[in-house]
């Protein structure tokens, strides 16, 4: 018979639960709805903390990102943004807000975590992400994912902080040359990580691989740091491998051949009824093809990016929107606003006019017009079936869970409307 990975448990902090994480996709992709839909099953998900300020505003009403624009509005037409500050207070205020929302309508069974994203800057990059990592454990948060970066300073950041040996603390890797220098900031504070995600090259949004990320395998590196960890007298820290991994067949395989702990999962939930994305987004996701992905360099991050190729972004020249927005800005100045301006410069001499190559990402994240996904984003016609309008059927959070824990080997049970 053969196995499930249903069959499989993972302990964190004493505790043993369903060897599955889904992802923190941004902006409000992994939405509220989502994760407490997973968590009530008794799974683990992942807030993302892209533009907090933003979601909070949408979900719960407030004005931090109007209020953020009027303070800023004299450099909306400056091309030095150095000048375009957070409000700590109100960054600080939002997140706890937020956070504190979802996690008190949360039913206990399982884990909600947040995905703190390194590369958001904002300005300033130590002092918000002090603020960020504090707020969210201030805010009773399960646990914190840190990716986007290498988060050399984030343990330091969060030593103080009254739950920082309570909540549990991941590190997202996808080498183990970057695990070992977390590891070794990790000694310093004499604070392990709870666990480990490796992801790999298939996986969606930004990868942490350069143009030769088709050269790698998840499963090697997978194998690299489990034997790095267990080398170093640290067996006890589970580690989950991302990026690629489809079926629950794809996990077991994952768990028993490359010696993952569990796997952490994103694009087949993507398309979850109670996914923030909006539906006629979740419709081309189906109907994607395999030449529609693209790995490219549109983001302004400097990582390459996977996502569908006729993402509205790609095309669009919309003005910079850091006043409002500014997540990514390093030192008043991002790639996209330097091409912007250098386009607008062009336009009104008459110049040759720049490359297009990057899009305000803050902008169109935030209107779900940078279309990311996995490597398998096509197959998700495999998953669901279509209606007699031609529309394909949108399943539930509960349905894609199920599946991936009953399944075996490559099977995947089509959802269908529930009567």
């Amino acid at each position: 018979m053969q196995e499930k990975l249903g069959d499989y448990s993972v302990t964190l902090r004493g505790r043993q639960y369903k060897p599955l994480m889904v992802g923190g996709m941004g902006v409000n992709i992994s939405n509220s709805r989502l994760v407490l839909a997973v968590e009530k099953l008794g799974g683990i998900a992942h807030l993302s903390d892209a533009l907090l300020m933003d979601v909070c505003d949408r979900e719960l009403g407030t004005h931090y990102s109007q209020t953020k624009t009027r303070r800023l509005k004299q450099y909306i037409n400056s091309s030095d943004k150095s000048e375009d500050s957070f409000d700590l207070k109100d960054l600080e205020e939002a997140t706890k807000l937020y956070i504190t929302h979802v996690m008190r309508r949360k039913t206990g069974r399982g884990l909600v975590l947040l995905n703190c994203m390194e590369k958001l800057t904002m300005n300033a990059a130590s002092e918000t992400l002090r603020v960020r990592l504090n707020a969210a454990l201030d805010a009773g948060i399960d646990g914190i994912t840190m990716g986007a970066g290498l988060h050399l300073s984030s343990l330091r950041l969060m030593k103080d902080n009254p739950r920082f040996r309570e909540a549990l603390l991941g590190i997202i890797v996808s080498s183990v040359r970057a695990l070992k220098v977390f590891i070794q900031r990790a000694a310093q504070v004499e604070r392990m990580p709870d666990y480990v995600v490796v992801e790999g090259p298939l996986a969606g949004g930004h990868l942490g691989f350069g143009d030769d990320w088709a050269e790698y395998r998840l499963e090697d590196i997978v194998r690299d740091v489990r034997k790095f960890l267990d080398d170093n007298g640290l067996q006890q820290i589970p580690v989950f491998a991302a990026g690629g991994v489809f079926t629950g067949g794809d996990a077991v395989r994952m768990i028993r051949e490359a010696g993952a702990s569990g796997v952490q999962v994103a694009t087949r939930f993507t398309i979850a009824q109670e996914c923030g994305l909006p539906d006629e987004v979740k419709q081309r996701y189906i109907s994607s093809q395999p030449e529609d992905v693209e790995v490219n360099h549109f983001s302004t991050t400097g990582y390459p990016m996977r996502m569908l190729k006729y993402s509205p972004a790609i095309e669009s020249d919309v003005k910079p929107n850091c006043e409002t927005y500014g997540y990514l800005l390093s030192k008043g100045q991002c790639s996209y606003i330097k091409e912007w301006f250098a386009r607008k410069q062009a336009r009104e001499s008459g110049a040759p006019m720049p490359e297009h190559a990057k899009c305000c990402l803050c902008t169109h994240m935030r209107n779900y017009k940078v279309w990311t996904c996995g490597a398998t984003v096509s197959r998700l016609k495999e998953t669901t079936v279509k209606l007699p309008d031609g529309s394909w059927y949108l399943p539930t959070a509960e349905q894609i869970y199920n599946d991936y824990m009953t399944s075996t080997g490559d099977h995947i049970e089509a959802a269908r409307p529930q009567s």
